[in-house]
């Protein structure tokens, strides 16, 4: 490692392009950096000393010519030292925040930029990590990142879920690697109470979503003093919502396209001992929601959390339409004084757009309502305050007349 810090290569920026890392930002984008001979030559994900173009250090950043995102920062320190150690600091205050926050080793316990570990996520399902690298200085650091894992939590399961199509944008292969122990069947998860099933291996994502959390308890909270609620949730995955509303004595329907997502939903309402209160239906939600509506059918809840609409900004226009047209179509089948929520996580949609697609929708539903909450990730999923990107999930709960 003393080698690494004698033979660390500069990358230096153009000139005026260093403000905005100096206000804070972790990026510098490859058309910022002077990509001399040598910086061309650098292996993806090399440790470098970035500085600006006239010498000043910057901090240690980790260096990608191909990708727009070129350099991602480690340490504001040019001359830190990243190794095992360096991982087990930055790892030991994430875990503290988190411990703090939620009393159930079940949690997010690294986003990416906003805990200092750029382009990487660790999901935690109790004694079970899941790992998702989407850069290659990480990817190259990850041997590292397991040994100061292993040291802090002891996991007796390890998985490596890149299989994301980001990583393309680095060179990187998709890949899927369980590194420690077996993976033999879903593990569970804790969630205020409730617990669920999460499949480590083919679920989306990480196999959970724990930014929900806190939003799941809240649509249940709507529910209070109405025992006999009938709720929908479209696009249930693995029964988020769907379990936390039957625990507060609603009759839910549920439907997803997936029918793995589908059968786990089902086996989490049977581990919760609501399963009479739950059923489950395979079907396009949109399609669903138009049949519902025809029939006359009304929930006092429905909640629609669809996966990404927008997931490139060329999408945006059609993404746009597509969350007025689910706001209509949900509204349409909501009962007078009940309530929606309506969420969406692609973080190209701004809040104030996101909302008014859905102002769009209720009027055009000619359903009257008023917002009652906006509210985004849980906070073991914690924004970088230069990167908007970080905070990409949007809910907002109405109540409609």
């Amino acid at each position: 490692m003393a080698k690494e810090l004698q033979d660390r290569a500069v990358v230096r920026l153009k000139p005026q392009a260093q403000r905005r890392i100096k206000l804070g930002h972790p990026w510098a984008f490859s058309n910022e950096i002077d990509m001399t001979a040598e910086a061309k030559s650098l292996p993806p994900g090399s440790i470098v000393r970035l500085e600006s173009s006239d010498g000043t250090p910057l901090g240690t950043f980790l260096f990608n010519r191909h990708p727009l995102i070129a350099a991602r920062l480690l340490s504001r320190d040019p001359e830190a030292r990243i190794d095992a150690g360096f991982f087990k600091q930055r790892l030991a205050r994430a875990l503290e925040i988190r411990e703090r926050l939620i009393n159930v080793p079940f949690y997010r316990l690294v986003h990416a930029e906003a805990d200092g570990l750029p382009g990487t996520v660790i999901d935690r399902f109790g004694d079970a990590l899941v790992l998702q690298v989407n850069s290659a200085g990480m990817e190259l650091l990850t041997p590292v990142l397991l040994e100061a894992l292993d040291d802090l939590l002891a996991p007796s399961i390890v998985v490596l879920r890149n299989d994301s199509p980001v990583r393309s944008l680095e060179r990187l292969e998709l890949y899927f690697r369980v590194v420690r122990g077996s993976l033999e069947a879903p593990v569970e998860v804790q969630e205020h109470g409730a617990r669920y099933l999460a499949d480590l291996r083919e679920g989306q994502k990480t196999g959970w979503f724990y930014d929900q959390r806190d939003n799941r308890l809240w649509a249940a909270d709507l529910l209070r003093g109405h025992p006999d609620a009938r709720v929908l949730d479209a696009y249930c995955f693995a029964g988020g919502f769907t379990v936390q509303a039957a625990l507060a004595g609603a009759e839910v329907t549920a439907l997803d396209r997936s029918a793995r997502a589908l059968e786990l939903a089902e086996q989490a309402a049977a581990l919760n001992g609501v399963a009479e209160r739950c059923s489950f239906r395979k079907s396009d939600s949109f399609a669903a929601l138009e049949h519902l509506g025809r029939k006359g059918e009304r929930f006092h809840l429905v909640v629609a959390d669809p996966p990404a609409f927008v997931k490139n900004r060329r999408d945006l226009p059609q993404g746009l339409r597509a969350y007025r047209k689910l706001a209509r179509l949900a509204a349409g089948v909501v009962a007078p004084g009940g309530y929606l929520v309506l969420c969406s996580c692609s973080h190209h949609v701004e809040p104030a757009a996101f909302l008014d697609q859905i102002s769009r929708g209720l009027a055009e539903a000619g359903r009257p309502g008023r917002v009652l909450r906006q509210s985004g990730a849980a906070p073991d999923h914690p924004v970088h305050p230069r990167l908007p990107e970080t905070q990409y999930l949007k809910a907002v709960f109405l109540a409609l007349d």
